[in-house]
């Protein structure tokens, strides 16, 4: 396919990319004055459904039902895409009468949609529209029909489905995020459904996850002296050292920073022991706890190092800000 050559208008194509920006506002912020009772239904019935919302469109708005089925089911609402077209072939095995099917398409006429339509009502299946065809076969049929008609498309030939994409996934996004309210859905909830991600990591990594344990955790006796606590703290490498008693209990702690700041005061360190320079009573934490709140701790308090004890005080493990950064905590 070919077409005219014209020369290149960088003005007109800003213009245009206003105008599309424009347009496409408009069209969303129209939804908002549509939004009632019929929005709450359908809201209801998704949140009563013992199966999954099973999402259905052709063309751009299939596009948009992937997007709307990965949205709800990241968030808490069980989901899943079937194509129209495969439907009738066989993937309309796949809808039971436990599920809510969300069909979408802009006319409300679309062929392939509305010929698996009387199957899914003969079986039950509640069925929620998103058309901007409001006296169209799919709004005819459906259970509920939200509203997203658009008075025209960005594309300036006013063809291209454009704004009433965008006016779909705005409302598709509006029920995602009632749903994940009225489920109570938290920021640990999301975090289980996004292991790989940033907040995945900071909401679901632990300290036991990340800390040094068993022979990797440098630790000392209070009377062990200061060449022993220095050889402790070099070959375990974390920049710190536990001292502890003959029952493992945390007594105190010994670090780069200390050792920095004995050598400024020109202490003698030659004949010291352990219980003599270490900093007692340090901050420890569980290793239950979150790695993100071994961050904070570290923050608050201005430390790179920190202990990790059980119930009874006893020493279990050591983590540092390094190893916080291999885990991608911080």
């Amino acid at each position: 396919m070919s077409f005219d050559a014209v020369p290149f208008d960088a003005e007109q194509a800003q213009a245009l990319a206003r105008k599309t920006f424009e347009i496409e506002a408009a069209a969303v912020l129209g939804l908002a004055g549509r939004v009632g009772p019929e929005f709450a239904q359908a809201v209801q019935l998704m949140l009563a459904c013992r199966g999954r919302v099973v999402v259905m469109g052709m063309g751009k708005s299939g596009h948009i039902g992937r997007k709307i089925a990965a949205t709800l089911a990241s968030t808490g609402t069980p989901a899943m895409f079937v194509h129209p077209a495969e439907a009738s072939h066989g993937d309309l095995g796949m809808v039971t009468a436990a599920d809510v099917v969300l069909a979408i398409s802009n006319s409300g006429e679309t062929a392939e949609l509305t010929e698996v339509l009387p199957v899914l009502i003969r079986q039950g299946v509640p069925l929620v529209a998103i058309t901007g065809g409001m006296q169209s076969a799919l709004a005819r049929q459906a259970r509920v029909t939200l509203d997203s008609s658009v008075a025209q498309e960005a594309c300036p030939l006013n063809l291209a489905p454009t704004a009433s994409t965008t006016a779909q996934l705005a409302m598709g996004d509006a029920l995602a995020v009632a749903l994940l309210d009225a489920r109570g859905f938290r920021e640990e909830d999301f975090a289980r459904s996004h292991p790989g991600g940033a907040l995945g990591r900071k909401l679901l990594t632990h300290v036991s996850d990340v800390m040094r344990s068993g022979e990797q955790v440098p630790q000392v006796s209070p009377d062990s002296s200061f060449s022993e606590l220095m050889r402790e703290m070099s070959s375990k490498g974390l920049g710190a050292s536990a001292v502890v008693d003959d029952r493992r209990h945390v007594l105190g702690i010994f670090t780069d920073g200390d050792l920095r700041r004995l050598v400024e005061k020109g202490t003698d360190l030659r004949n010291s022991k352990a219980g003599e320079v270490m900093h007692a009573n340090p901050r420890t934490l569980r290793a239950s706890a979150l790695a993100v709140e071994a961050v904070a701790l570290m923050e608050q308090h201005r430390i790179t190092s920190v202990l990790v004890v059980d119930e009874a005080g006893v020493l279990c493990g050591a983590l540092n800000l390094n190893d916080l950064m291999r885990a991608k905590v911080i």
